[in-house]
């Protein structure tokens, strides 16, 4: 079963008479802060080289790219997919299913390294994170990750601003700019969380995550988790949901689901015994979530691993 990820709206693609290539054909769009590029590929290639003087979020809209991109092995990048890229590094780019009938799509937001420093100074100042040395910040090493829906609104309206006419463009691009560095932040953040890279025993997360995955088959409560990061459960549940951008409860939820599809890689296990324990007391109530979050139900996610 694929990743959840939430596609972008895609602009509509260049006529083929403004074409001027057909390899990263670019259009580009200044604001003060920030400038959008979309770039189109007609036709097969490998190796493109592209590189930025700033920061870079991309991310795609239609077709496949391969990325070559510092010394980690080459990855496919699909719509519903976002890659931060920092300042001045040179990524490598194939293509190898495009053409005049199924172009790639991509866009490359570059963001102006002042901007950036004045938002994370604004949100340390702000809201300060607990715990000794946290700070708000991009994670260079957590480059690539799937498009939750709140990312994907907050580039589709910035994609909305920076394409505008209106004289209010940059003010309001600008505000914008800022929710999307906090939206990677807490993308970011919940990525290092689902792949336990979250190690440092400095941040009050780090308890209430080995508390969550050691008592996932019981029924955890607000008070409990707040207990375990030394806050108030109001504090805690605003902490917990700025940090990661979802609820405790969402995550928790979350969990039980990983937990689940684990489980449904054995064959012979049955429905009810995945759903208790993954901690569900209701095996129904547990297909509903299951479908609601996969897709397919447990039995049908189940079968579709016995295929592969």
């Amino acid at each position: 079963m694929n990743q959840n990820r939430t596609l972008l709206n895609a602009p509509v693609l260049t006529h083929e008479k403004s074409l001027k290539t057909l390899v990263e054909n670019r259009t580009v769009y200044s604001l003060n802060n920030c400038e959008l590029n979309l770039f189109e590929t007609y036709k097969e290639s490998q190796l493109v080289p592209l590189k930025f003087n700033d920061l870079v979020v991309t991310s795609m809209l239609r077709g496949k790219k391969v990325m070559h991109l510092f010394d980690d092995p080459e990855f496919e990048y699909l719509p519903g997919e976002t890659v931060i890229i920092p300042s001045n590094v040179e990524m490598k780019i194939d293509f190898p299913e495009a053409s005049k009938h199924n172009p790639t799509q991509c866009l490359a937001l570059a963001i102006d390294h002042f901007k950036i420093n004045e938002t994370l100074q604004f949100l340390n100042e702000r809201y300060p994170k607990e715990g000794q040395n946290n700070f708000w910040k991009l994670d260079h090493e957590n480059y690539f990750f799937y498009n939750n829906i709140e990312l994907a609104s907050t580039i589709n309206k910035l994609i909305k601003e920076c394409m505008s006419s209106s004289i209010t463009k940059d003010a309001l691009a600008d505000l914008t700019l800022q929710e999307l560095l906090v939206r990677i932040i807490q993308t970011q953040s919940a990525k290092a969380v689902d792949t336990k890279q979250l190690t440092d025993k400095n941040n009050p997360m780090v308890p209430v995550l080995e508390y969550i995955r050691a008592n996932i088959r019981e029924n955890i409560n607000l008070k409990d988790l707040s207990n375990k990061a030394c806050m108030s459960p109001t504090s805690f549940y605003r902490y917990f949901k700025r940090e990661l951008g979802m609820s405790p409860i969402e995550f928790i939820l979350n969990e039980k689901i990983k937990q689940a599809k684990q489980l449904l890689k054995d064959p012979n296990i049955q429905i009810n015994e995945v759903s208790y324990a993954s901690g569900f007391e209701d095996s129904n109530y547990f297909i509903r979530i299951f479908k609601k979050y996969e897709g397919v139900t447990p039995k049908q996610y189940q079968l579709m691993n016995l295929v592969n």
